[in-house]
């Protein structure tokens, strides 16, 4: 039998092969659940619509992790399917179970910090406790998202001990640290049962607080390969026995441990729900030439037969003036970014750097160096101050080397601190057509045309073995899947300004 569907233009797709093989089996098998492991481009949307035409109709639940996706899939799949984020699911049956209406505060763990600092009794100890604000709530929101519940919390079951929450922070915490976060975690608990809670407490509080999750006949989860451990948790209350369960993702574009992902997410499902396996390898992003390049990492991808050959180089010299509109400029790291977003604006081309939280980021620890007419040498003197401190302390030491690095790049192009401060904000607030961002903030994007700047970075010097350095070639493997078109390995040293450079 042909499958077929209808796109967005009105033509009509016939499923290929390994489409037709997953629509046959879980027609056959409705009782099954189903792991799709879908590479790059593998056109997985096209997939779950195919299921959705001709499994029976049955009330469906299809979660994705983002507000965007979520949408995107409501215009595509049948009424009978309700498109949403945990994230939205999760304030529903918190809502239900309060009994109350929620108030979403996006600064709820800023001020839960702030009054717990004005509180501390020792002028000293407030100051050392503002230094490193950002620290203390970033932890916050990492233990909700890992599942962790103080002891003594009422109620709530944690995934996991104090002791490895704390022992897998980037940073050994001092005593009054893990006070702090414990506190503001146990005072955010009982906001959160009094309705005011932020995005992270949509899925901790329903999850590990209780509550009642809706029952459908299917659930659907995309990016499978992301799920946290709380993200697990939830799955667990969304599928009970008896509802069907099939997961979509691919594994070789894990790369969010550092912020919580369980990088054995897919396997974790496919034991759990004993679920059947299955793969989509054709992908419909990427030509010829840059499904070869990524052979290394997953030798099973394939093309479809009208892909075309595609371009995949490596440039001796690459020019300003020539790098098209609309195209991207992906890194490991983001100092080399910053450096090459400098470069274009001087060179008069216009650039965006994606990514709203770095910013700000650095401009606080660009702050914290001393007064604006502190001179060049003394601000890169306090950079290396900062770095040796933060290393002391450091578990993950890639961090704070990036970090390190992205301060001394504003720091090379202004003769005061104050100077360097005006040179960030005036680079992050820029919205031109080139675009530059990390590797991690690719994932899910696509252009024509994408230059891999400093491939040299991948694998980082700090990913020895084990999951880090699969995490790193993990990465790679993602940077490498974003063209449609063109793909270009350039360095930051190679590049020039201008036709006259």
């Amino acid at each position: 039998m042909t499958y077929t569907i209808t796109n967005d233009k009105g033509e009509e797709l016939d499923a290929t092969d390994e489409q037709s093989a997953i629509i046959e089996f879980a027609l056959g098998n409705p009782k099954r659940n189903i792991l799709i492991n879908a590479l790059a481009g593998a056109a997985k949307t096209s997939t779950l619509r195919f299921l959705a035409k001709y499994e029976s109709i049955e009330p469906t639940l299809s979660v994705a992790f983002n507000k965007r996706i979520a949408d995107e899939m409501s215009k595509v799949l049948p009424g009978h399917i309700r498109c949403a984020t945990m994230n939205s699911v999760g304030h529903r049956v918190w809502g239900s179970a309060v009994g109350k209406r929620l108030t979403l505060e996006t600064k709820k763990n800023y001020n839960l910090v702030k009054d717990l600092i004005d509180g501390l009794p020792r002028r000293g100890d407030r100051e050392a406790a503002w230094d490193i604000f950002g620290d203390i709530t970033k932890a916050i929101s990492r233990a909700k998202l890992s599942g962790y519940v103080p002891a003594g919390t009422a109620q709530g079951r944690s995934l996991l001990s104090a002791d490895d929450f704390f022992g897998g922070l980037d940073e050994a915490p001092d005593n009054w640290f893990i006070d702090l976060v414990n506190s503001a975690l146990a005072r955010g608990i009982v906001q959160a049962y009094a309705g005011l809670i932020d995005f992270d407490d949509q899925i901790y509080m329903p999850t590990l607080f209780g509550g009642s999750f809706p029952t459908h006949k299917r659930v659907r989860v995309d990016e499978a390969q992301d799920l946290s451990p709380l993200n697990h948790a939830m799955v667990d209350r969304l599928v009970p026995s008896g509802t069907q369960l099939t997961a979509v993702g691919d594994p070789w574009q894990s790369i969010y441990a550092f912020r919580g992902a369980d990088t054995t997410s897919m396997t974790r499902l496919r034991e759990r729900f004993d679920m059947h396996e299955m793969t989509l390898s054709v992908s419909f992003r990427c030509p010829i030439a840059v499904i070869e390049n990524v052979h290394w990492r997953v030798p099973h991808m394939k093309w479809p037969a009208w892909a075309k050959l595609g371009r995949v180089e490596t440039l001796e010299t690459w020019n300003a003036d020539t790098i098209p509109d609309n195209s991207a400029i992906i890194c490991r790291n983001n100092a080399p970014l910053l450096s090459c977003a400098l470069a274009l604006l001087r060179a008069k081309r216009g650039v965006h750097l994606v990514g709203t939280d770095l910013g700000p980021q650095l401009i606080r620890a660009l702050k914290k160096l001393g007064p604006p007419e502190l001179e060049q040498k003394d601000v890169f003197d306090a950079i290396n101050q900062w770095e040796a401190e933060k290393l002391r302390r450091a578990r993950n030491a890639a961090v704070v080397a990036d970090k390190a690095e992205c301060l001394r790049v504003f720091a090379e192009f202004g003769p005061t601190l104050g100077a360097a401060i005006a040179y960030c904000e005036h680079i992050f607030a820029a919205k031109g057509p080139i675009q530059l961002l990390s590797g991690h903030k690719a994932k899910g994007l696509e252009w024509n045309t994408v230059y891999h700047l400093d491939p040299h970075r991948i694998p980082s010097p700090w990913a020895k073995e084990g999951e880090a350095l699969e995490q790193e070639h993990n990465l790679k493997y993602v940077i490498e899947t974003r063209p449609k078109a063109e793909l270009f390995y350039v360095n930051l040293s190679d590049l020039q300004e201008g036709t006259d450079a």
